[in-house]
């Protein structure tokens, strides 16, 4: 892969649980089901699904990306907030639920009604720490990125995340990905 370019993939609206809702929607004791890996090491999806609701509107079959994590969190699109009857909902880095959109999820055995969590993933990319020196950025910097083709465009704000459990890879909605004519494994070049 040439050295400024990066490994794109698209994200569709999908939750991560903590293990007190997963017992709460799928019964105490339950363990979530892996599905398939996904490219970040330890990540996987999972063969459960939920319903997300907002005020006045839902989703069927969301799924849920595991592990599980310390806090609940439901990832959507800009385009989602019309349907779940949202005016606007906050874009936000994974984890950062402060101040973030109420929402209630039902699952088969039971629903949670969280008052936080409800974001719009800020676009980012994933770097392990000798990716993020071949680029030459570092953790939380923010970047542009340059998605070509006959709808290419350039996406600004893009968050560098650096640790050593990543892997190199930058993540856009399908939002995002749909608006410059994109899908998974398209490359896409990174501006300083």
């Amino acid at each position: 892969m040439p050295e400024n370019k990066v490994l794109i993939n698209l994200s569709n609206r999908h939750v991560h649980m903590c293990k007190e809702d997963v017992a709460i929607l799928f019964g105490e004791g339950h363990a979530l089901t892996k599905m398939k890996d996904l490219l970040q090491p330890g990540q996987f999806a999972c063969e459960e699904t939920v319903t997300i609701k907002g005020p006045k509107g839902s989703f069927e079959g969301v799924r849920i990306l595991g592990p599980e994590r310390k806090e609940t969190q439901c990832e959507v699109m800009a385009s989602d907030a019309f349907r779940l009857g949202l005016r606007e909902l906050p874009c936000r880095e994974s984890g950062q639920l402060d101040g973030s959109a109420a929402f209630e999820i039902v699952g088969p055995k039971g629903s949670v009604k969280k008052t936080q969590g409800l974001i719009i993933a800020k676009r980012h990319i994933h770097f392990d720490p000798a990716s993020a020196e071949r680029f030459g950025v570092k953790d939380k910097q923010i970047v542009k990125l340059h998605a070509g083709g006959e709808r290419g465009a350039t996406f600004d704000n893009v968050v560098c995340r650096v640790n050593p459990a990543y892997a190199l890879e930058c993540h856009l909605d399908f939002d995002e990905g749909n608006a410059v004519g994109i899908g998974n494994g398209a490359l896409g070049e990174v501006i300083l």
